[in-house]
C-alpha cells in the first residue's frame, strides 16, 4: 500500500540523518514507528506525508496519507476548515443551499454534499460541538488543536493515515477517544508515540536506529519482550568476552614469566659450558626476538578482545549505563506536608471548582493530580508552591525544599553549558571531578560537558536536570512533575521511571500518561 525504497535524508546542514530506509505498510494494518529522541521518526512522516523531500529514494503509494503532526503552530493563522482543508467545499455548499447556482461551484464542492454533516459529527465525537469551523486555530489549545486534526479524520475518510504524537496534548478522556478509534478504524495507521497504551493497540512496530529499519510482528509489550531478550544475549556476550579478555591477559603473563626463566636458565648454561661472547649476543637476540613475536602474539589477540568488548558495551542501551544516586530528603515520612481544607480559587467572580477541593499530602507520598484540560491542575500547583493563595478555603504547607519539573524542562538554563548548569546546582561545593564524575553517570560525556544547554534535546534536559539534583548532599523533600513524558522518548521515559523510583521523598505528578502513573507506583490521587 505504501513502499519506501531506500530513503536517505540530509539536514540543511549536510548531516545524515538516516540512510537507505526501506519497509513497506500494507493496507489496514496498524503500526507504529519507535526509536530514541533524534533517530528521524517524525522527519520519516513528513516525507511520507510529503511535507518534506527525502535526499534520495523513492516513495510509492496508493493513496494520499492523512498526517496528523506533532506541533500545530503553523496552522495558527488558518481557521479550522482552512487547515483541515474543508474551507472551499464548506463554502460552495453554503452558496448553492443559499440560491447561488453556478457551474464552478459545483465543481468545488465535487458531490460531496454530506461534507458539513461529518464535519459536525466528527467534532461531537472529539468532543468539540461547541467549536465554529470559522474560527482561527490560534483560539484553541493543544489538545483541541490535536482533536481537530483527528476529526479531520472521520472528514475524510483516508485509507492510509500518519499520527505523529497524537496523545500529546489529549487528557485522559481525549486519549480514551484516542483509543477507541485506534480500535476500530480499517484504515491503514503508521503512528509516532511514546503512549505505550497506544503502541499496544497496534500489530507492527518499526524500529528506527543508527542501523536503519527493523520490524516486529506484534505489538509494544512483543517489542518489549524481543528487546529484553536481544539484551540478555548482549549482556551474556559482554560476560564471555571480559572472561576470554582475561584469561587471554593470564595466558599473555604465564607465557611472559615462563619465556623469562627459560631464557635465564639458557643464558646460565651458555656461560657455564664457556660459550664466545659473539655466540652469546646471537643467542640472546634471538632469544629477544622470540619473546617479542610471542607478545606480538599476545597483544594482537588481547588488542581485539578490548576492541570487541568496547563495541558491544556502546551497544547497551543508555539506562543499563547509568547510575542515579540521590541523597537523602531532609523529612522522615509520614510528616504533614500540606493540608488543603475546601479551598477554592477563582478568575474573576466565578469559582474555578465547582466542589472546593480537600485533600492531605504527607512526607514520602506518591499523589497523582488528575483533571481534564483545564480543569486548574496548574493554578492548584501554584497554590501548592506558595506563588497563589486560595481565595476561599484553607491551605496548610510546611516549609520544604521543592523542586517544581514541567515538561519542557526549563529549569535548564538558556545561555550556559552543560558543566555550566551542573556546577549551578554544586551548592555543597563538591570537587570538580566528582561533578565531571556525576555527569558522567548521566550519559554526559567528555565531548558534552562545553556543549550549550540550549543545543540539547528534551531527554537530554531531563537526565541534566536529574544529575542536578543528585550534585546536592540532600535531596528535595518534594518534586513535583507536570506532564513530564510529553516531550520525551520511550527509552527516556523509562530512564525518569528508574530515577523517580529511586527517590525517597515526596512525588506529585500531574499527567494524563496511565502506564507512567503506574510505574512510579503513585498511592494517592487527587481529582479535581
Amino acid at each position: 500500500m505504501f513502499t519506501l525504497q531506500n530513503i536517505s535524508y540530509l539536514h540543511p546542514d549536510r548531516d545524515l540523518l538516516f540512510s537507505n530506509i526501506s519497509f513497506t505498510v500494507n493496507k489496514n494494518t496498524k503500526s507504529a514507528l519507535v526509536g530514541n529522541n533524534g533517530a528521524g521518526k517524525s522527519t520519516l512522516l513528513k516525507i511520507m506525508a510529503n511535507v518534506l523531500e527525502p535526499s534520495e529514494g523513492t516513495l510509492i503509494t496508493e493513496h494520499v496519507p492523512y498526517y496528523v503532526p506533532q506541533v500545530f503552530g503553523q496552522f495558527n493563522h488558518l481557521t479550522i476548515a482552512e487547515a483541515l482543508n474543508i474551507d472551499v467545499k464548506l463554502k460552495a455548499l453554503h452558496e448553492i443551499l443559499g440560491g447561488n447556482v453556478t457551474e464552478s461551484l459545483y465543481d468545488a464542492l465535487n458531490d460531496d454534499w454530506s461534507v458539513e454533516e461529518r464535519c459536525l459529527e466528527a467534532l461531537e465525537y472529539w468532543k468539540l460541538s461547541g467549536i465554529d469551523l470559522f474560527q482561527k486555530m490560534e483560539t484553541l489549545s493543544g489538545g483541541q488543536k490535536t482533536k481537530v486534526f483527528l476529526a479531520g479524520i472521520h472528514i475524510h475518510r483516508p485509507d492510509f493515515i500518519l499520527l505523529d504524537e497524537p496523545s500529546n496534548h489529549l487528557d485522559m478522556e481525549g486519549r480514551n477517544l484516542l483509543y477507541e478509534f485506534v480500535k476500530g478504524t480499517t484504515s491503514a495507521l503508521l503512528v509516532v508515540s511514546h503512549d505505550r497504551i497506544l503502541l499496544n493497540l497496534l500489530d507492527t512496530i518499526y524500529e528506527l536506529d543508527k542501523r536503519g529499519i527493523t520490524s516486529y510482528g506484534g505489538n509494544y509489550d512483543f517489542f518489549c519482550e524481543q528487546k529484553r531478550m536481544e539484551k540478555e544475549n548482549l549482556a551474556q556476550d559482554l560476560l564471555n568476552k571480559e572472561k576470554a579478555l582475561k584469561k587471554a591477559k593470564e595466558k599473555e603473563r604465564e607465557t611472559q614469566e615462563r619465556q623469562q626463566k627459560a631464557d635465564a636458565r639458557g643464558k646460565k648454561k651458555q656461560e657455564k659450558a664457556g660459550v664466545a661472547r659473539i655466540m652469546m649476543n646471537t643467542l640472546r637476540n634471538g632469544a629477544e626476538n622470540s619473546t617479542a613475536r610471542l607478545k606480538g602474539v599476545h597483544e594482537e589477540k588481547i588488542g581485539g578482545l578490548s576492541e570487541e568488548l568496547r563495541t558491544l558495551r556502546s551497544s547497551l542501551p543508555g539506562i543499563d549505563k547509568m547510575q542515579f544516586g540521590f541523597g537523602a530528603p531532609s523529612l522522615h515520612n509520614g510528616k504533614m506536608l500540606f493540608r488543603a481544607s475546601n479551598v477554592n480559587y477563582s478568575y474573576g467572580h466565578v469559582c474555578l471548582w465547582k466542589e472546593p477541593v480537600n485533600f492531605e499530602i504527607m512526607s514520602g507520598d506518591r499523589v497523582a493530580l488528575l483533571g481534564s484540560n483545564g480543569s486548574g491542575k496548574t493554578t492548584l500547583i501554584r497554590m501548592l508552591t506558595g506563588s497563589l493563595e486560595p481565595v476561599e478555603g484553607l491551605l496548610s504547607r510546611v516549609p520544604t525544599r521543592t523542586v517544581y519539573i514541567d515538561q519542557d524542562y526549563s529549569g535548564i538554563k538558556s545561555g550556559i553549558t552543560v558543566y555550566g548548569q551542573a556546577q549551578e546546582a554544586n551548592a555543597d561545593s563538591i570537587a570538580e571531578h566528582e561533578v565531571k564524575t556525576r555527569l558522567s553517570q548521566f550519559l554526559f560525556t567528555r565531548n558534552d560537558w562545553d556543549k550549550p544547554c540550549d543545543a540539547l534535546s528534551g531527554g537530554e534536559r531531563m537526565r541534566l536536570l536529574l544529575c542536578c539534583l543528585t550534585i546536592t548532599k540532600n535531596a528535595p523533600d518534594v518534586i513535583i512533575l507536570d506532564e513530564p513524558t510529553n516531550n520525551l522518548d520511550i527509552q527516556n521515559i523509562e530512564i525518569l521511571i528508574k530515577a523517580v523510583n529511586q527517590y525517597k521523598g515526596t512525588l506529585l505528578v500531574v499527567s494524563h500518561d496511565a502506564s507512567f502513573l503506574k510505574e512510579v507506583n503513585i498511592c494517592k490521587n487527587i481529582l479535581i
